[in-house]
Parts: C-alpha cells; sequence; structure tokens
C-alpha cells in the first residue's frame, strides 16, 4: 500500500507541474519521458545494486575521508575544538570546507573541472535532448553551486533569451555544490546525499521544462565560453592573462572563509529567530509552534512520500523548517539520530536525506535574483524577479520528485 502510495506521489508531483506550466502545449514531452526514465535507472541502480549501492558509498567514504584530513589542518590551529569527544556543528562540518573549496578550486584551474562540465553536460544535452546550455548548466551548478555557475556562466546569459534567463533561474534552485558535500555526509548518511546528486540534475531538467517550456532554434543552441565576467572558473582575469596561481589560491581560500561565516550566521539566525516565533505562538497556545504550522501545510506532500502518519508529519515539519530557514538547520537537528533505523526507518531516512540535499529556501530565491542583477539587463532581471513564486515551486518539486523517486526502491 505504502508503495503504492508513494508512486502516486510522483505522479501528484509531475501533475503540480504540469498544472502550473506557463505552456503545456510546448513542453517536450519526448524529453521528459526519457529524463524521467533515466531518473528511474539511477535511483534503482544507486540503491538495489551492491555495486551501485558500493559506489555510491565509496564516494560518500571519499569525501568524509577528506573531511578527516582536513581536521589535522583545523587541529593545527584549533586543537581544543578537534581533540574532543563529540566535536560542534562549526569544526565537524563547516571547517572542513577551508580545505575542501580550494581543493576543488583548485582541480577548476587547472581544467579538469570545465573539462568534466562540459562532456557531461554535452553527453546529457544529446541523451535528453534538452538544450545543450541548461543541460550544461545543471553539470556546472552541481560543482559550482548556483551563484558561482551564473557568474562563470555570464556570457551565456547575456545572449540567451529572457524566457530562457527564467528557465536558468528555476533551475538554480534545485542544486547543491560539490564543495560542501563533505559538510553534509557528516551530519545525514553520506550515500543518500551522493544519491541525490544526479537526480537533483535531472529533475531540475524535467521540472523546469514542464514549468517554463521554451524553444530554442539550431542557432541559438551553443555554449558560450565559461569565464564571461572577469574572472572566470579557470583563474582566467579580464584581460585574458592566467591569475597566478597562489594569488587564484588565496582568493579561494578567504572565499571559503566567508562561505563558512555566511552559513554560521544564518543558522544561528534562523533557528534563533524560529525560535522566538515559537515562543510568540505558545503565548496564545502552548501546542503552537512554527513546526506544527509547517508540518500541517506540507501534510498532504508528505504523506505522499509513502509513510504512516506519525513520519508523514514529521517530515512535513521537516520540509517546512528547511525551506523557511536552511537544510542545515534541519540536518544538524537530525544529525545525531538519522543513522538509527529504529528512529529513522530506511525509507523515511532515504527521502528526507534526499529532500535535504539542495539550497532550494526562500533565502536562496534572494540569492539568485541578486546573483542575475549584476549579470543582465533590466528586461531579463524584471522578468526573472516577476517569477520569484515559479522559483520557489521549482525548487519544491525537484526536491520532492527526486525524494519521491529514492523511495521507491528503498524499504
Amino acid at each position: 500500500m505504502y508503495l503504492l502510495v508513494n508512486i502516486i506521489g510522483v505522479l501528484v508531483y509531475l501533475g503540480i507541474a504540469i498544472l502550473f506550466s506557463k505552456d503545456r502545449k510546448n513542453i517536450n514531452w519526448k524529453s521528459v519521458i526519457i529524463v524521467l526514465v533515466l531518473n528511474l535507472l539511477f535511483a534503482w541502480v544507486l540503491t538495489s545494486f551492491s555495486w551501485g549501492r558500493d559506489a555510491v558509498k565509496a564516494a560518500a567514504d571519499g569525501f568524509n575521508w577528506l573531511v578527516q584530513v582536513s581536521y589535522t589542518g583545523i587541529a593545527f590551529a584549533l586543537p581544543s575544538w578537534v581533540n574532543v569527544k563529540q566535536m560542534d556543528f562549526v569544526t565537524s562540518a563547516l571547517l572542513p570546507i577551508l580545505m575542501i573549496v580550494p581543493l576543488f578550486d583548485i582541480l577548476t584551474y587547472i581544467g579538469f573541472l570545465p573539462w568534466v562540465i562540459k562532456w557531461v553536460g554535452r553527453g546529457l544535452s544529446a541523451i535528453t535532448g534538452q538544450p545543450k546550455f541548461e543541460s550544461f548548466f545543471s553539470v556546472e551548478m552541481m560543482f559550482l553551486g548556483n551563484t558561482e555557475a551564473l557568474a562563470v556562466s555570464s556570457l551565456q546569459l547575456k545572449q540567451m533569451s529572457a524566457e530562457r534567463s527564467v528557465t536558468v533561474a528555476l533551475m538554480s534552485m534545485s542544486c547543491i555544490t560539490a564543495s560542501i558535500l563533505g559538510a553534509y555526509t557528516q551530519m545525514v548518511p553520506g550515500q543518500y546525499v551522493l544519491t541525490a546528486v544526479p537526480l537533483n540534475i535531472l529533475n531540475a531538467i524535467i521540472v523546469t521544462n514542464i514549468l517554463n517550456p521554451v524553444k530554442v532554434s539550431p542557432e541559438e543552441d551553443t555554449i558560450a565560453k565559461m569565464g564571461g565576467s572577469g574572472a572566470s572558473a579557470e583563474g582566467v582575469e579580464a584581460d585574458g592573462k592566467k591569475e597566478p596561481f597562489f594569488s587564484f589560491l588565496g582568493d579561494s581560500i578567504l572565499g571559503a572563509g566567508r562561505l563558512i561565516l555566511i552559513i554560521a550566521a544564518n543558522v544561528i539566525a534562523f533557528v534563533a529567530l524560529a525560535a522566538l516565533i515559537d515562543k510568540i505562538l505558545q503565548l496564545f497556545n502552548p501546542w503552537l509552534t512554527l513546526e506544527h504550522i509547517l508540518g500541517i501545510v506540507m501534510f498532504p506532500v508528505a504523506w505522499l512520500m509513502g509513510m504512516d502518519v506519525s513520519h508523514a508529519f514529521e517530515f512535513a515539519q521537516y520540509m517546512g523548517t528547511k525551506l523557511v530557514t536552511n537544510e542545515f538547520v534541519v540536518m544538524g537537528k537530525i544529525a545525531p539520530t538519522i543513522n538509527d533505523l529504529k528512529v529513522f526507518p530506511a525509507h523515511y531516512q532515504a527521502q528526507l536525506t534526499v529532500f535535504l540535499t539542495s539550497f532550494a529556501n526562500f533565502s536562496t530565491t534572494g540569492m539568485i535574483i541578486g546573483a542575475f542583477k549584476g549579470l543582465v539587463d533590466k528586461e531579463k532581471n524584471d522578468l526573472i524577479s516577476k517569477n520569484v513564486g515559479y522559483m520557489l515551486l521549482s525548487g519544491i518539486i525537484v526536491s520532492l520528485m527526486s525524494a519521491g523517486i529514492v523511495g521507491l526502491f528503498v524499504w
């Protein structure tokens, strides 16, 4: 019965996208079906076959190994933060970013990541029938993050139509950043974090193709060179010269530091604000909390994940909290018990982890609009700003689709 509900849930999530489509007549159904089949195949292989599970686990172990290595540097500067029975959230999850972000930036500087992005994107385009840049951008986001991918693709954004820019904005709600995966794997099951990565890419293609179908002519279907906004991801400066390596590395480390401060500040502020809202609500009714309200609002879509009522209500609370705050707030709450199958049964554990593995929340919409303001003209920026609701809807549906599809194979 729960499996049947889960299947219906995936179809309902697709139905919501179709219901809100801007142009249902021009949806590329052939591409949608191809990507959906590919999505189901990925989820099936990565969760149901021992070699698929082993591959994902090996990748997760690789990120955990990088985190363990990063603790060496942290322990040198802050031994009292590392050599303790249990490290706090900042030390265990955020400070490793100081090593992992520069590592990914080095791979970008030497040209390895741009090469991977280019060919995976082209392959995805050939298989799915999607425009080249949209496929390229979905892969680019996975490695670089949404605002970084927008920055290094600014030349393309200036050339493409306003309608396609909206598609890119919708896709930007569904990404994660490879350099931050190590932080995720310290708090929730790494194998499901890594499983969510390809599923989010594919579901972003499906959902944005349905919500905002745009026909692209062969003349428009090109990919401009990365790095049109002054300094590219490959460390090339505006005058075309290669930036000195240690200057590039220094900027990368400082950027990682800023990222840690941004995440820490957001987590502290959002947790405190949520607690303040709870205190105010409880003045009217002791039962009334932000999580309970969000749980009631999100319960119908959570129940369609194929869970019993109690788990579905709790899942709905976590979903709502993540959308209002961010994924780190929820991961921090569940980290102590998420690996306990008595508390989080396998189906629930897998779906919750996958749902949380994205940047889809209210604050991300502001980041994306802010990034576009510095990259495109007023006409495009105004159109993107008018589609904030669609941006949030896109991110939510993609997260629901990824979690729902994984749930079909994990029980």
